[in-house]
């Protein structure tokens, strides 16, 4: 375990996930998603945006030059290759601020660049007096560094340096160093050059050691971390963001320019966008990071949640939420219950426990609203009729056709009719339904998950949805059937009934 330390200097972010990010294998964004990711991650108060390799295509190159034309107030860098026609790419996307590498390891060295120690040196100081005639900021690194020759290594950061690197930077390209090793190079970096340069840690995450990795090397004098939202990247991945920013703010008192709280809705567009799933159980910003089942974790939470978080999920922009389940006891169900005004007996809570508990036992999570079925059906309660009533949908699709959902819903009353197009029909279904819900609630899709129940071409289909309200409170639901557009409607019907039984509530109070 690292060291807690009281450190009060500023840690430099630099986020690359528009870059290492988006080789994360599978993931390609068009240069308009680049741009919108850009604005959320200057929003977000990065302080540099890498936003691409130019050399890679022209698509890259014009993306670049978009960024570079917001007038963010993030840096904004370019990677290149130590070689001419790839700086000359960054230059002519008009940024101020290159990355520039070339490989250290003699395995790299070897068998990729089949180059000698003496061309790669020569390399790396040409690339950076190359860019610094052109009036680049040059941050240089040595790429695969922790697997590369330490003296070899010195030599070449040296040789930089005097070239008039601006920053250096200690890769740790294939995540195999450990937190000690990188402590030691950067403590002798820092010795070599005279504590003149600044010093940037960029880790992988092959072994699960990038952040720690990445701390190791701010405590031992680095200034800045490269990491990405969610720890995209190559393989494994780079240095979470947002597990390294908390980290240091949390653990080592280490300030930053990053706005917390909004960490999870930043994850959570990077996720939609690229297309790559969070774990749930992922720190800070996976789904399950604030979520409390065990009877004895959610009675202890009720009482005082410093008890089993480390945080406020606020801090970074989450809401606490309680789930159902065979681990729940009573105290969690009853603050479930109560959140949307519902109050039972002791002897009904003990019963809607034991019903809810059976349920699960059959290998089922308990959705929101499925609790909140079997609270109806053990109380009787009138507070549970749908305020939120599906009258009709129609579906145009086919091919050459772009699938088309009409909607027609019905609260107090009043009919609501929305349409909208999708990439299918149950997108089509859910745009138009989310359309409406907005409107009416601030409701928006969370989740969405498709399962198959039985095999075969007439497969019965198991559809669950999480949806949030504008303050933050999820609401999940599930249905099942052979038509998976009726049971994705249906479903997420039923969790707008739920969340907006929630603000039915809350309004009265």
């Amino acid at each position: 375990m690292l060291e807690k330390k009281n450190y009060h200097d500023k840690v430099r972010i630099f986020d690359t996930t528009l870059r290492d990010g988006e080789q994360t294998p599978g993931v390609s964004i068009t240069p308009e998603q680049k741009a919108q990711i850009a604005i959320k991650l200057d929003e977000l108060g990065v302080d540099v945006i890498e936003a691409g390799f130019p050399i890679v295509s022209h698509g890259e190159m014009t993306a670049i030059k978009t960024i570079s034309k917001h007038g963010l107030k993030s840096e904004i860098c370019a990677l290149a290759r130590a070689v001419q026609a790839d700086i000359d790419a960054a230059i002519n996307c008009d940024v101020n601020y290159v990355h520039t590498f070339i490989a250290t390891s003699d395995i790299h060295m070897q068998y990729k660049l089949k180059m000698s120690r003496e061309q790669v040196l020569e390399k790396a100081v040409w690339s950076v007096d190359y860019a610094k005639k052109h009036g680049m900021q040059v941050e240089f690194s040595a790429e695969d560094a922790t697997r590369s020759n330490k003296e070899f290594l010195s030599d070449v950061f040296k040789a930089v340096a005097d070239a008039g690197a601006d920053r250096l930077d200690i890769p740790d390209t294939v995540g195999y160093a450990t937190p000690q090793y990188i402590a030691q190079l950067v403590t002798d970096l820092k010795t070599e050059t005279n504590n003149k340069i600044p010093i940037s840690m960029h880790c992988h995450d092959d072994f699960g050691l990038a952040v720690a990795n990445t701390i190791s090397g701010i405590n031992a004098g680095a200034s800045c971390a490269h990491v990405t939202i969610n720890g995209l990247g190559e393989r494994a991945g780079n240095a979470s963001l947002e597990e390294l920013v908390m980290a240091l703010q949390c653990l080592y008192n280490k300030k930053h320019n990053i706005k917390t709280e909004l960490l999870y809705e930043t994850s959570k567009y990077i996720s939609n966008v690229m297309g790559i799933t969070v774990q749930p159980n992922k720190a800070i910003i996976g789904e399950n990071a604030f979520g409390h089942e065990s009877g004895i974790h959610t009675h202890g939470i009720i009482n005082n949640p410093l008890t089993y978080e480390p945080i406020s999920p606020e801090i970074v922009g989450r809401r606490r939420w309680l789930q159902a389940g065979k681990h729940a006891g009573a105290h969690g169900i009853k603050a479930m219950l109560e959140d949307f005004g519902i109050n039972s007996s002791n002897e009904q809570l003990q019963e809607i426990v034991e019903k809810q508990k059976n349920l699960a036992d059959k290998g089922k999570s308990i959705t929101t609203a499925e609790l909140l079925s079997i609270a109806s059906d053990v109380m009787h309660n009138n507070k549970f009729e749908e305020k939120f009533k599906l009258y009709d949908f129609h579906i145009i699709t086919g091919m050459n056709i772009i699938p088309t959902a009409v909607v027609r819903l019905n609260t107090d009353g009043k009919d609501f009719i929305a349409s909208e197009i999708g990439v299918g029909p149950v997108d089509a279904a859910l745009k138009a339904i989310q359309k409406i819900a907005v409107e009416m609630a601030s409701i928006k899709i969370r989740e969405y998950r498709l399962d198959s129940i039985t095999g075969g071409s007439d497969a019965l289909a198991e559809v669950s949805v999480k949806v949030e309200d504008k303050t933050g409170n999820i609401v999940s639901a599930r249905k099942a059937g052979e038509d998976v557009v009726v049971a994705s409607v249906q479903a997420m019907v039923d969790a707008i009934n739920k969340v907006m039984l929630r603000k039915v509530i809350y309004s009265e109070n």
